[in-house]
């Protein structure tokens, strides 16, 4: 498999590069790739370049995934979008309201409108899963819109 991998590496890292926002990714491609192929005994007996072709298309379809999870995901929290503006026009109000939250769901609240991170980013932070924080918001969210109908 080594002698493969040298054989195809300067194609796979110059197609991934292509393809890929940074090198980062590119190099997540190939690996990703490397390890599927581990998978795959018949691909050593592939000429060279059905192994190349086998290569590109199996990182062009996992950029693909998650392009697609990403846009799911950044549509799903779109959808539970919470403005500021919603929950009072001062800092000193927004400060007041978050306060009857607990602390974990009004840091998760600031982390995510005041600070700009996704749920994923916030999920790294605290070394939970993203779809956790995105519960937790959702939550937190609620819970400042029923306290807003009660001041009205």
């Amino acid at each position: 498999m080594s002698d493969l991998y040298e054989k195809v590496k300067d194609d796979l890292f110059r197609f991934a590069k292509s393809i890929a926002r940074h090198e980062q990714e590119a190099h997540d491609l190939i690996q990703d790739a490397m390890v599927k192929s581990l998978n795959e005994p018949q691909l050593l007996g592939l000429p060279e370049y059905k192994q190349r072709a086998w290569f590109f298309r199996v990182m062009k379809n996992r950029l693909i995934d998650d392009r697609r999870k990403e846009q799911r995901l950044t549509q799903w929290e779109d959808d539970f979008d919470f403005s500021i503006q919603e929950a009072g026009s001062s800092h000193l109000e927004i400060t007041e309201l978050l306060a009857h939250l607990p602390q974990e769901l009004s840091d998760l609240i600031f982390k995510r409108y005041w600070l700009g991170l996704s749920s994923q980013e916030i999920g790294e932070q605290l070394k939970i899963p993203a779809s956790t924080v995105r519960y937790k918001l959702h939550l937190a969210i609620k819970r400042l819109r029923k306290i807003l109908e009660e001041e009205k």
